[in-house]
């Protein structure tokens, strides 16, 4: 059984959270606090940019296997900052620590905002104390929190889920995530940005580190905004075993509604892109390898060419099909099938490498199919076993105004 609930962050057993206006931001809430009543088993996958901020260069360093909260600010990615945004980092750990009463190796980090400028440490360090004081559970809680991580953000973004394990206990699982621009993640376990925070009172133990990889693999990793991908990406998984349940790294249950979760969770971020008024779902299908259908999959959903054509609902679908052929994936022309979907309206474009319609109506019926909310795109490349799917956007002209005034 899985079940979608209401709430956020804070609906599974002993996670609490507060989101308070500590005034990096000028009037929004800017920093975000979660805890857990017991330190909780942590899996965290980081950004692969070789640029990283400060708080993932400590965080990777300290390669926690437990932790019990996390601080979380937004306006400033304390990135390109020395050895003064490392030392403001150690300086967060130990004060969220003595505010919580716990260790600070217990203690997390991360993160978002303009890159380049030193964090405000006193307005940092006030934000903590008042939400350590602040700290309770429920929809308002989630709601100031999944506020707080925001940056150009224009929603939040939350799922909660209660699942029935095969031993029959009931567990839950619930996240929040951001992220609109600067947003091509991947995302590696010890390894604007895409910030996800999970959380579950289910037992997990460190052999689910592999399930928690292929996860991250097959949502976060397989959505694209602009192909830029942060330098605070940070994706975190917290489980404290207050369900008391058996061990869930196996559970097909647990796995399936996580995967559900963080699913939704990487639409949602897509879905909320800088300027974007349409999503693009790309599925590759007859792929040679697994490899061969992500590496496809992403060169199209990357490709800016492909998502102005989008956006202007342009059925060139020879931007398409440019954009395959850059994948570096072998494939055999006369076997491709290309397949546009939209606005209810399902139309074959090419097989066999050539076009499947050639008269005015038929490319009228492709631009109607292109200007929902939603354009599914499906490639075969062969007869092979392997498929992925992933999830982009189209690429407006406002995208181009709210990046050429972000830091102004």
């Amino acid at each position: 059984m899985i079940e979608k609930i209401e709430g956020g962050i804070t609906a599974a057993q002993g996670f609490k959270a507060a989101g308070v206006h500590s005034g990096v931001k000028y009037r929004s809430l800017d920093l975000g606090l979660l805890t857990s009543d017991v330190p909780a088993k942590c899996f965290i996958g980081y950004t692969s940019n070789k640029v990283k901020a400060a708080p993932i260069q400590v965080m990777m360093e300290a390669n926690p296997s437990e932790l019990q909260a996390f601080v979380v600010n937004s306006g400033n990615a304390n990135a390109l900052t020395g050895k003064r945004g490392i030392e403001d980092v150690y300086t967060i750990r130990a004060h969220a620590a003595a505010a919580l009463g716990i260790d600070e190796e217990l203690v997390g980090v991360i993160s978002t905002g303009l890159i380049g400028r030193f964090l405000d440490m006193p307005k940092i360090l006030y934000g903590i104390d008042r939400a350590a004081k602040e700290l309770t559970y429920g929809l308002e809680a989630d709601s100031d929190f999944a506020e707080a991580i925001m940056t150009t953000d224009t929603r939040k973004k939350e799922a909660a889920y209660r699942v029935k394990l095969e031993d029959g206990s009931l567990i839950t699982i619930a996240g929040v995530a951001k992220g609109s621009g600067m947003i091509a993640p991947h995302l590696k376990v010890l390894q604007g940005t895409t910030l996800s925070f999970i959380v579950t009172d289910a037992v997990l133990t460190e052999n689910f580190k592999g399930t928690w990889q292929e996860i991250l693999d097959d949502t976060f990793n397989m959505i694209s905004v602009d192909g830029d991908q942060s330098t605070n990406d940070m994706s975190v998984l917290l489980a404290n075993g207050l369900s008391g349940s058996e061990i869930a790294d196996e559970d097909p249950n647990f796995i399936a509604a996580l995967r559900k979760l963080m699913k939704e969770l990487a639409y949602k971020v897509v879905e909320d892109g800088e300027g974007v008024t349409k999503v693009i779902e790309v599925e590759v299908r007859g792929a040679q390898s697994k490899e061969d259908a992500v590496a496809a999959v992403k060169s199209i959903i990357r490709s800016p060419l492909v998502k102005t054509a989008i956006f202007g609902s342009d059925p060139n679908y020879g931007r398409i099909m440019m954009a395959l052929g850059n994948s570096g994936v072998d494939f055999d022309i006369e076997k491709v099938k290309l397949t546009i979907i939209g606005s209810g309206i399902e139309v074959p474009i090419l097989e066999c490498g050539m076009p499947v319609f050639e008269d005015q109506r038929s490319v009228d019926i492709v631009r109607m199919a292109m200007e929902g909310d939603t354009v599914k795109i499906i490639v075969t490349l062969g007869d092979g076993d392997y498929s992925a799917v992933g999830w982009g956007c189209d690429l407006s002209y406002d995208y181009v105004k709210i990046n050429a005034e972000y830091s102004t």
